[in-house]
């Protein structure tokens, strides 16, 4: 019982983390993704995966509905965001705190690479 009210806590705490940034996105557009993709030599239509990886993976993590699935889904999505917006600031260290620039999107990353292999817990519309 704990341990499914673990994952359930960890679940929706990232879903609604992510699906908060999705949110934004749908607000103020991704453009500026699409403008990264094109910089690196990739295809601009990637720039949708993120309303895949930041609006319907949160959303199966939240529900537990295939969150296996939406978890790799916001790895992938965590790993796009890192190499194209952050890729300069890898082991950058905050002078004013002291931790990594980016520990935000590792715990997303690292987060989302822990429910993928540990599964939704009993808590889940379709429980696995």
């Amino acid at each position: 019982m704990n341990e499914s009210t673990g994952k359930l806590i960890l679940r929706v705490t990232l879903g609604v983390l992510i699906l908060l940034h999705g949110i934004g996105k749908l607000r103020s557009g991704i453009d500026p993704i699409g403008d990264a993709l094109e910089a690196n030599g990739l295809p601009v239509v990637f720039k949708y995966g993120v309303y895949v990886g930041e609006l319907l993976a949160p959303l199966l993590l939240i529900l537990g509905y295939y969150a296996r699935i939406g978890a790799w889904l916001i790895a992938v999505n965590m790993l796009f965001a890192i190499g194209l917006m952050h890729w300069g600031q890898l082991f950058a260290i905050e002078p004013q705190s002291g931790g990594l620039a980016l520990e935000k999107q590792y715990m997303f990353f690292f987060a989302a690479i822990a429910l993928a292999l540990m599964g939704p817990g009993r808590h889940s519309i379709n429980e696995r």
